[in-house]
């Protein structure tokens, strides 16, 4: 705390606290009250009985604190839910206190957090009135970490799950690594890689997992694990993973009942089937709901979910492989178990650095459909890049799919507000590993706690959430504030303008996706660069109109209008919608080559900018993390310039066109820079997703 007057202001308030219950997260909020209180305020904070004058912070339930326990705080607590709480001061007898009150234990937890941050960010906290419930009720992080430690798609180190030495060693870290989720919202976390690995529903490995459980418990995080569908072939033995056989309908069952008898509270299962080689129901001429209904059976005696994922494609597929995932899911609406979530990518490829939102989102009225968005980096510069990603869930999250008409947003699809449904989901690809920093990137981080946030919350601005991450994780200087805020919300659009602009999608290099690759051509089609830019002679972009793949028939026909006609698609689409004669005229007065070589250059030119903004806040923080960062955006700015010389030289050796006057010739010829450059890649691990 930076600022004395407020200091001695929140001492006043703040002199000691009365936290009653004996369940694990009341116990836990106690913790974390103590020691934020200490950190914060540099005292020690009292716990007592009773009221004691003012300055009192009142915490707990109806049920498990006695002062809590009238009419009007009954009330109250009612409508909370099960996380939901409320931060208000009140009189408790004749004392002004302030009162932490949910319903159930977790919401106390959660309360604590809220009012923590209020003090870190300098709130104000003489007169507070304060009601939240989330508006997702599943909000987790997926894990992509494999058994031996390695992380798909991670940046961060390897990963934070030592299984060798579990279940008798229980890390610091993973106690750190709850508290850390609880405090943004997030209540379950997916221990394993969607490429999902059988042994881990072994006995041996559930005993690991149990470790973790009673480990998270206190924080209020659920396990859940992902489910190998030919488990049952590789573990015991069957004949079959065939859904519908008795003989595995009975297996999944046992399977789950052991589960459970370690892990009361296990969360469900998160599975990949039928898509890049992964074993699923339609290896047996059985459709996904098919397979997810077999596991729902099996997990929803015990309260258990199955998040099925709807990132499935496969090469025989001929026109455009952003259809695939509609065309098998959309006939099968309405016939999944009521604890079945379908899990769907924010758009319809895989991770874009931008995409439009996916054209499942507000296609199936009669299935739950839940969030997949991806926190590490995998075509966003990986762990060395500053992007902020809060911009692009909101984004989506915001994009209108006027399924029910006007205002039908995928927000309120995911919510289950939009077709009144009442499970719902929003899960994340951690970008979390062994690093000291947790992510690689100090910068991150902000994706974590962004992510955490808008599961709680999707109505959240991405400039407030930037805004709180700035003064809870480096300094109240306002200066340093507005000057990195402004930096973190242009730096999506930045990493956009360098790497994929006007639409342009999935031209990265192949296998580890770092760094551009618009010439890949060798290999499955839509594994390849060519198959998404379809540059020749004449143009650029991918036709999904009428004329071309007709993926926009997917979308509601608002959408489908907007998107189609050149006059009404923006500029950031136009290229995902359309494939356009190089001298196609912008709105700019540009044409189409002029106006995607400019946005290359101008990414550069940004990223020049974000580094000259953070040179002048090296007296304001540490040096070590300021050196750190400076040095990222070092390598952030060679990385532009590549990809802005290998595009740009790339598509000028298929448009034929000069580069526009003004701009500096990229050094160096096409043909070094068709170089593997990087041969193995930054990741620990490659391969599909």
């Amino acid at each position: 705390m930076e600022d004395p007057v407020l200091l001695n202001t929140y001492r006043e308030k703040i002199r000691y606290a009365v936290f009653e219950g004996s369940a694990p997260q009341i116990e836990a909020a106690r913790q974390e009250f103590a020691r934020g209180i200490s950190g914060l305020l540099g005292v020690d904070i009292p716990f007592i009985a009773s009221v004691r004058g003012p300055g009192g912070v009142i915490a707990g339930t109806p049920e498990s604190n006695p002062l809590l326990n009238t009419e009007e705080f009954r009330d109250r607590a009612g409508g909370l839910g099960t996380e939901g709480y409320s931060v208000f001061t009140a009189s408790i007898g004749k004392t002004e206190c302030i009162v932490i009150l949910a319903r159930e234990p977790t919401g106390v937890l959660y309360g604590v957090f809220h009012m923590l941050r209020i003090l870190q960010t300098g709130g104000e906290i003489s007169s507070l009135d304060i009601t939240e419930k989330p508006l997702i009720e599943h909000r987790l992080l997926d894990h992509w970490d494999n058994l031996d430690r390695t992380v798909e798609r991670g940046y961060a180190g390897f990963s934070i799950w030592d299984w060798h030495r579990l279940p008798e060693y229980i890390s610091e870290r993973y106690i750190d690594y709850a508290r850390a989720n609880a405090s943004i919202g997030i209540n379950g976390t997916v221990l394993t890689n969607v490429n999902a690995n059988s042994y881990v529903l072994t006995d041996e490995y559930l005993e690991k997992v149990a470790a973790l459980a009673d480990a998270f418990r206190p924080w209020g995080i659920r396990v859940y694990l992902t489910a190998r569908f030919s488990a049952p072939i590789e573990l015991d033995g069957l004949q079959t993973a065939d859904p519908l056989d008795p003989a595995v309908i009975g297996w999944w069952k046992e399977k789950a009942a052991e589960i459970y008898r370690l892990i009361p509270d296990f969360g469900g299962f998160l599975v990949k089937a039928n898509s890049e080689g992964q074993p699923g129901p339609q290896e047996y001429n059985r459709t996904h709901a098919d397979g997810a209904n077999m596991l729902a059976d099996a997990v929803g005696p015990y309260g258990g979910i199955v998040m099925w994922r709807a990132f499935v494609y496969d090469n025989n597929v001929p026109d455009d492989r952003a259809k695939q995932a509609y065309n098998e899911f959309v006939p099968l609406d309405g016939k999944f178990r009521d604890n079945v979530i379908i899990q769907v990518k924010n758009g319809p490829i895989d991770f874009q650095p931008r995409e439009p939102f996916h054209p499942l989102f507000g296609a199936m009225p009669g299935t739950p459909l839940g969030m997949e968005f991806q926190i590490t980096q995998e075509y966003l510069g990986q762990g060395t890049d500053l992007v902020y990603l809060a911009p692009l869930y909101k984004e989506c999250l915001n994009a209108d799919t006027y399924a029910m008409g006007k205002n039908s947003t995928v927000a309120k699809v995911i919510d289950g507000s939009l077709h009144n449904l009442h499970t719902s989901c929003m899960a994340g690809v951690a970008n979390i590993g062994t690093d000291l920093n947790w992510t690689g990137h100090l910068f991150g981080q902000a994706n974590w706690y962004a992510f955490g946030r808008l599961a709680w919350n999707h109505e959240l601005g991405s400039g407030e959430i930037a805004g709180e991450w700035i003064r809870m994780t480096w300094t109240d200087d306002p200066v340093f504030i507005t000057e990195v805020k402004q930096m973190m919300m242009r730096s999506r659009e930045i990493a956009v303008q360098y790497m994929t602009p006007l639409g342009l999608h999935h031209i990265m290099a192949m296998g580890h996706h770092y760094g551009p690759g618009p010439w890949v051509s060798r290999g499955r089609a839509d594994w390849t660069s060519v198959y998404y830019h379809r540059a020749d002679s004449a143009g650029i972009g991918f036709d999904r109109t009428s004329t071309g793949s007709n993926a926009l028939a997917q979308y509601s026909p608002e959408m489908n209008r907007f998107w189609s006609d050149l006059a009404t698609c923006p500029d950031e689409y136009l290229l995902w919608f359309h494939h356009l004669s190089w001298d196609y005229p912008m709105r700019s007065g540009m044409t189409l080559w002029e106006e995607l070589c400019r946005t290359y250059y101008s990414g550069v030119d940004s990223v020049v900018w974000m580094q000259k903004l953070w040179a002048g806040q090296k007296d304001r923080i540490d040096p070590e993390r300021f050196d750190e960062v400076s040095a990222f955006l070092t390598i952030q700015r060679k990385q532009a310039e590549l990809w802005r010389n290998a595009c740009v030289l790339y598509f000028q050796s298929i448009s034929g066109r000069p580069i526009p006057p003004g701009l500096e010739k990229p050094e160096g010829s096409l043909e070094e820079y068709m170089k593997p450059t990087f041969p193995y890649g930054p990741p620990r691990f490659r391969g599909p997703r």
